[in-house]
């Protein structure tokens, strides 16, 4: 069997389509015998596909996705994992062990979402046009462009100038279906009644973004409880075992002698965000 990776710099890329290379792995047992570095060669969403499928890929992890490469993947006989982030490596042993679960389409980039019930209502049912049918006051994207396929290219800051992302950057717009759930909400909203062509700049609250950082989230656990945390560094991106036995993802943020407190917050929770967001072309989905 064979596992692709996307991959960058030891870690899971976070967005396929732009993913510069994979990590191929490949497995025999439910070991890993070798593995080696490939170049995606510049392909698009659907290529990439195909061009897993050339290197007899069986299996791809990776964080964010969209709808059509999915449906690419799939097409080609290629089982999907997405949503996993961190060590690349750690993430194949995690799929080996049972312990990575597939969250399908989600598109987990910087400005697209991965989970529906973020958007504050505490609901995780999207409603036709891509909200939360219970939010209050309504979540339910309107305008032009809800239900297409938007490509844009946009720039995000933190409200100190640092940039965080830029599509520019990449040199490739960013294409996602308005109001799909696929993209923050805040970004959602502001592309929903643009025209192509049109520049506009936002200020994302965190309601809007990634939502408020829980305190619930942060926990500190003796480390002879849970095992091989003696191994983990701080600023190390793990999975854990809820009570239900699902894997999620935690950042390590302390560690003492006897103890190790975890972060399982969306790294971008608490922050307000600033966008720049230039509609590049719309179309039906």
């Amino acid at each position: 069997m064979k596992i692709a990776v996307t991959y960058e710099n030891g870690n899971v890329f976070q967005h396929f389509g732009h993913t510069e290379a994979f990590k191929v792995y490949e497995v025999e047992d439910g070991k890993v015998l070798s593995s080696q570095v490939i170049d995606s060669e510049g392909s698009g969403h659907g290529a990439l596909a195909a061009l897993l499928a050339g290197h007899r890929v069986d299996v791809l992890i990776c964080g964010g996705i969209g709808g059509g490469a999915q449906a690419a993947l799939a097409e080609n006989g290629i089982e999907l994992c997405a949503g996993a982030a961190g060590s690349a490596d750690e993430a194949v042993e995690a799929y080996l062990r049972g312990e990575l679960v597939n969250t399908g389409a989600n598109c987990d980039h910087h400005v697209e979402e991965h989970a529906c019930g973020e958007h504050g209502c505490g609901e995780n049912e999207c409603g036709s046009e891509g909200g939360c049918a219970n939010c209050p006051g309504g979540c339910a994207l309107t305008g032009r462009n809800v239900g297409k396929v938007c490509r844009t290219h946009y720039r995000g800051t933190f409200n100190d100038g640092t940039q965080f992302d830029s599509s520019y950057d990449r040199g490739e717009p960013l294409e996602f279906v308005c109001g799909a759930g696929m993209m923050i909400r805040g970004f959602d909203a502001a592309v929903a009644d643009m025209e192509v062509g049109q520049k506009v700049s936002v200020h994302l609250m965190p309601e809007e973004a990634y939502g408020e950082s829980d305190p619930n989230a942060i926990f500190t656990a003796q480390i002879a409880m849970v095992p091989g945390s003696e191994n983990l560094a701080v600023g190390q991106q793990v999975y854990l075992q809820d009570t239900m036995g699902r894997p999620f993802p935690a950042r390590v943020t302390a560690k003492t002698p006897l103890t190790i407190t975890f972060d399982a917050n969306h790294e971008m929770a608490g922050k307000e965000l600033n966008f720049e967001i230039e509609l590049v072309e719309v179309r039906d989905a």
